[in-house]
């Protein structure tokens, strides 16, 4: 799972995913950490539309915005069933998550390593989410928020492995890309649709690398053994 994100800038999130740019100016800081806000795109009675909100989402039961749990991911064989994401999933609500890059902890040398994974196409990263509208009931206040989707079992060497669980059974998950020519069907299609994007993505478009310099080898042979 993402626990931190970079974004593009508001000018390449509104020319990739042709928004338009009678956006609002909006600011968010680069570098998305849950709870933060961040950009997401859905869909919109005039095509697309260009949100900010809270990168952790916010169900309809909350009583408040500060949640005791963690919702900024969302496992995708969950969202039909679990409360926090059963409405949207269920409605439709669904969203493309800009990232220029995304990072995940590497933990093999019994102390967190971060990678970094970027597209080797050089393009924007179009993460699958889910996204709510949340009103508080206290102030009557209205946010945004939303949560990205992951899949099992991308990332076999990322993430602190848990040590009451055999290798075999580690849940270490991936966000999920969406194609560009896939981002009508993620957002407007129907359940069915849009769960057939929900699938592994090929390991020959990801450019990963460590943070920290090592003697990891080549690109390529860092992507395939990240990723399998």
């Amino acid at each position: 799972m993402c626990n931190r994100y970079v974004t593009p800038s508001q000018a390449e999130i509104e020319r990739f995913w042709h928004i338009g740019n009678w956006n609002e100016p909006r600011w968010w800081e680069a570098a998305v950490h849950p709870r933060a806000v961040g950009p997401f795109v859905r869909a919109h009675d005039i095509g697309r539309e260009l949100v900010v909100g809270q990168w952790a989402l916010i169900p309809h039961f909350a009583k408040s915005a500060k949640l005791t749990y963690q919702t900024n991911n969302a496992r995708s064989e969950e969202l039909a069933s679990k409360a926090s994401y059963r409405q949207p999933w269920q409605r439709g609500q669904r969203c493309i998550i800009p990232a220029m890059s995304f990072d995940e902890p590497c933990w093999e040398t019994g102390r967190n390593m971060w990678w970094q994974f970027q597209r080797s196409d050089g393009a924007p990263w179009g993460l699958a989410g889910l996204w709510n509208t949340w009103t508080d009931p206290a102030t009557g206040k209205v946010l945004e928020s939303y949560t990205m989707l992951t899949e099992h079992p991308l990332m076999r060497r990322m993430h602190k492995p848990d040590p009451k669980k055999p290798p075999t059974a580690q849940d270490k998950r991936s966000v999920i890309p969406i194609e560009v020519n896939d981002v009508d069907c993620s957002l407007t299609g129907s359940v069915e649709e849009a769960s057939s994007l929900l699938r592994l993505a090929p390991e020959d478009i990801f450019d990963a690398k460590p943070f920290e310099v090592s003697s990891l080898g080549g690109t390529n042979a860092i992507i395939q053994q990240a990723l399998w």
